[in-house]
């Protein structure tokens, strides 16, 4: 059983839990971790995007953050951020490695495999910019199907435009946009 805290519109948590069941079927407000790993290559940002798995529970198939996940009860964003990166992609990451971009929110209902998913959570934005070589990660099977570079850019045009090969969080993608460019300067 996973348990999340319930957070109130800032992220932080009330004192109460919640089972991801329920905060998924009542849209009850938790807190999630999302990484964004990115580089600069010619000029312009990459970031690397996961291929969702089939089996997961919404959004099968689509391109995603680099990584993320739910925060669990009890637990902060930055060791839930440390976690996702080891479990979904293999990258043994310390606190130092992430820079802090900001928060968005997150909310919508939509059916998937037959059933009302209601999600609402405040997201927790995390960089990662040191070196990653795709052949040397570990993708957690489970979770993903693989990970491909895409030019930051053009993911942002194509998430405006509901392409649908993506469900990447259009608030992640304008917290990572603005963060990197503050840091280009």
């Amino acid at each position: 059983m996973e348990l999340f805290d319930i957070c109130d519109e800032q992220g932080n948590p009330t004192g109460d839990t919640v089972e991801r069941s329920e905060a998924h079927a009542k849209g009850i407000c938790h807190r999630t971790a999302h990484i964004w790993i990115a580089k600069q290559e010619n000029g312009r940002y990459k970031v690397l995007l996961q291929k969702r798995s089939m089996d997961k529970d919404s959004f099968p198939g689509r391109y995603d953050t680099s990584s993320a996940g739910h925060i669990q009860a009890g637990d902060e964003p930055m060791e839930s951020a440390l976690r996702e990166l080891g479990e979904e992609l293999g990258i043994k990451a310390e606190a130092a490695d992430l820079d802090f971009a900001g928060t968005f929110r997150i909310r919508y209902e939509k059916e998937f495999h037959g059933r009302m998913f209601r999600d609402n959570e405040v997201a927790f934005v995390f960089v990662y910019q040191k070196q990653v070589d795709i052949a040397d990660l570990t993708i957690q099977k489970e979770e993903l199907d693989g990970v491909s570079w895409f030019d930051l850019e053009e993911t942002y045009e194509a998430c405006k435009n509901h392409d649908q090969k993506f469900c990447v969080p259009i608030g992640g993608l304008e917290t990572v946009r603005k963060y990197l460019k503050e840091r280009i300067r």
